[in-house]
């Protein structure tokens, strides 16, 4: 027998029970608003080019630790603009550094409505390395920080770079959390099973992400807006007569920021918003609060 992670087991999509999202929608869809801070001369950060961290250079790595904050001083004011064109909300994965780093674009954000997941305290580091004690330190350090700004604790988590331990979701669960991103193994809501109870899995995408599409497999703008309407309107197809779906749309500031990608990524979401009529668009937290209260046995893992 191979080893298994012991939270959840497998459930086919063929065969699942039908059910609706509000508004008799089938497709539920959100967008991942990611607000990352990065430590200057050290730590883990993506690259535009590779530099110290991947072994090219000194530290400190000015280039690629200015293009990442590109992304917070400007990137992430034009995408606000769009969502406000588009009247489209975003759940925010935040980091909770960002609140000393950049208090007046987490604020511009909670003006919205917008909700605040957990992401750690900065994308220098990865959770996954620490001993079980400092990871909790971790989560419950990133979770007070943003219930003192937002007013309320966060009920969901996305790990820096995706990184859990074999600990993490019972510590999620017992820190409070009602939900995890970091799972991407389905369409729609999981249940997991943890040390201190059920922790529902939301799909989030590791393919319509501008980080795995634009870094890693070099997509350009137009190549990634066209990825998300074709996910968009492959889902649409599918849910006609199928099982309900989750469709989220992973975005970086300092990615997806940049003018010419703006310009692309706008037009892809305003195909989305234009059907807004046959999708619920929404959160994270509110995809969790529809499918925890739906009965027993209709989301796999329960």
């Amino acid at each position: 027998m191979l080893p298994t992670h012991g939270r959840h087991g497998y459930h086919p999509w063929r065969g699942r029970p039908r059910w609706n999202w509000p508004g008799g929608a089938r497709l539920a869809v959100y967008l991942g608003v990611n607000l990352e801070h990065f430590a200057f001369g050290e730590g883990l950060g993506a690259e535009l080019a590779p530099g110290a961290n991947s072994g090219g250079g000194p530290q400190p790595d000015v280039l690629n630790h200015a293009w990442r904050d590109y992304g917070n001083r400007v990137g992430a004011w034009r995408l606000l603009e769009t969502l406000d064109e588009l009247s489209l909300p975003a759940t925010v994965l935040a980091n909770s550094a960002m609140y000393d780093h950049a208090p007046e674009l987490m604020a511009a954000h909670r003006a919205r409505g917008d909700e605040v997941a957990g992401h750690g305290r900065t994308n220098s580091e990865r959770q996954s390395t620490l001993p079980e004690a400092e990871e909790r330190r971790l989560i419950a350090e990133s979770s007070a920080a943003i219930a003192r700004q937002e007013g309320t604790p966060p009920r969901g988590w996305l790990s820096p770079w995706i990184a859990e331990s074999r600990a993490t979701p019972d510590l999620l669960a017992e820190a409070g959390y009602r939900y995890t991103l970091n799972w991407c193994s389905d369409d729609q809501p999981v249940w997991h099973a943890t040390r201190h109870g059920p922790l529902m899995a939301i799909p989030y995408p590791q393919e319509v992400n501008d980080i795995p599409a634009i870094i890693a497999r070099k997509d350009g703008a137009a190549q990634f807006a066209e990825m998300i309407v074709e996910d968009f309107e492959e889902r649409l197809r599918q849910v006609r007569d199928g099982v309900a779906q989750v469709m989220g749309i992973a975005l970086h500031p300092y990615i997806i920021g940049q003018p010419y990608r703006m310009r692309a990524l706008r037009r892809a979401l305003a195909h989305v918003a234009a059907r807004r009529e046959a999708v619920w668009i929404t959160t994270a937290g509110a995809v969790f609060d529809h499918a925890a209260a739906l009965p027993p046995g209709m989301i796999p893992g329960g």
